[in-house]
């Protein structure tokens, strides 16, 4: 087996690890704390290729496989949750689902844009009584001559309430199939389609330089061409979507706890105690041996179940896989580096905290770890 990345994923890996440590790191800690989503780092983070990096260049995206477009939002996230979470929502669940399921039409009408950074788009699953229960939703869109009527809402959607973003596709129920269940089928809506309202969400945690909305639909008429895919088709779809999704945020986590852990080495490393750094001492010389072991663990996981995708086996049992074992070491190491960090790691302007709030999302979003668990041990046959 060769482990070894290709000469273009090195370069990716340097390139994106440049851009992160010149344009994002000066300005992250700003921009959290001023909880504010930057457009123009975004559509720089557009120039330099970052979305639709999977995508064909017929759609004028990058072409490249998905390991690749996973180094890239793991090297965004070794410095910036917020700005990874950008690019990580704005690929796997904004131009995914456009790119694997829509029309030739629609591919053709949104991906060019999308993939250079010049809007964003969202993905509408999670509603306020309905986040692990998908099968709580409410949304409903309802036929009415060639149209759609939509209603209902939805709750934290990235990207999907800034001034870049272009729309939303929305999952909703059409009908009962002939088992008695909901029927789900995936709309595209533009900003703009009356009675469509994005309102953005603050005061969070973490993420605070990342786009979360709050989504209302009151009538919202749509025309059958908005379907993505085929009607009956948006269960499959988010089930796809939500795989993919899987190893980016597994991506972030694996990122995340390479930044924590790089702050927390340089930091003992640099800091003394008793007339020596703080490395020398056991108790700290063994977190940060123990943070590298899971971070080597962690990179194997998620490189193995992105070369499974890209050779078009089954990874899905691995994306469940990587993305709850990536969010609990950044946890665990996130954690060491505040401690090691001691009452400075409890300080703003030390990097150190933002990544310990910005693990707790991973453990929640894109399924939490308690969801990605039952997906394990059904694949495992329990």
């Amino acid at each position: 087996m060769d482990l070894d990345l290709t000469k273009e994923q090195e370069m990716i890996r340097k390139e994106v690890r440049k851009f992160a440590v010149k344009e994002i790191a000066p300005i992250a800690n700003e921009l959290d704390e001023q909880e504010k989503f930057d457009p123009k780092l975004t559509q720089k983070m557009g120039e330099i290729g970052l979305f639709g990096m999977f995508v064909s260049e017929k759609y004028d995206g990058q072409g490249l496989d998905y390991l690749s477009y996973i180094i890239a939002v793991e090297e965004i996230a070794r410095i910036d949750g917020s700005q990874a979470a950008t690019i990580a929502a704005g690929n796997s669940l904004g131009i995914g689902p456009i790119y694997y399921f829509g029309s030739e039409a629609q591919k053709k009408k949104y991906l060019p844009k999308l993939c250079s950074g010049e809007g964003v788009w969202g993905f509408g699953l999670t509603e306020p009584t309905a986040g692990s229960d998908a099968g709580g939703s409410k949304t409903t869109a309802v036929p009415d001559g060639n149209e759609w009527v939509l209603n209902g809402s939805k709750i934290f959607i990235t990207n999907a309430a800034c001034e870049l973003s272009f729309g939303v596709t929305v999952q909703a129920i059409t009908g009962k199939l002939p088992n008695g269940k909901p029927e789900y089928t995936c709309f595209l809506l533009e900003h703009g389609t009356p009675g469509f309202k994005a309102v953005p969400m603050h005061k969070k945690m973490m993420w605070r330089a990342s786009n979360t909305a709050e989504l209302y639909f009151d009538d919202v008429r749509l025309p059958k061409a908005n379907i993505l895919g085929k009607q009956g088709d948006g269960f499959h779809q988010m089930l796809k979507t939500l795989d993919g999704g899987r190893l980016s945020i597994g991506a972030m986590g694996l990122g995340g706890a390479q930044g924590a852990y790089d702050l927390a080495l340089k930091y003992a490393k640099g800091r003394e105690q008793f007339g020596q750094p703080i490395s020398k001492f056991q108790a700290v010389a063994f977190k940060l041996a123990d943070c590298a072991v899971e971070i080597e663990c962690a990179r194997n996981l998620m490189y193995k179940a992105c070369w499974l995708r890209d050779k078009n086996r089954p990874y899905e049992k691995y994306a469940a896989m990587a993305k709850l074992y990536c969010s609990e070491v950044m946890g665990r190491v996130a954690n060491h580096a505040v401690q090691i960090h001691g009452g400075y790691g409890l300080m703003q302007e030390y990097n150190v905290e933002r990544f310990y709030r910005d693990q707790k999302l991973l453990d929640i979003g894109e399924g939490t770890s308690e969801v990605q668990r039952i997906v394990i041990s059904r694949y495992i046959g329990c």
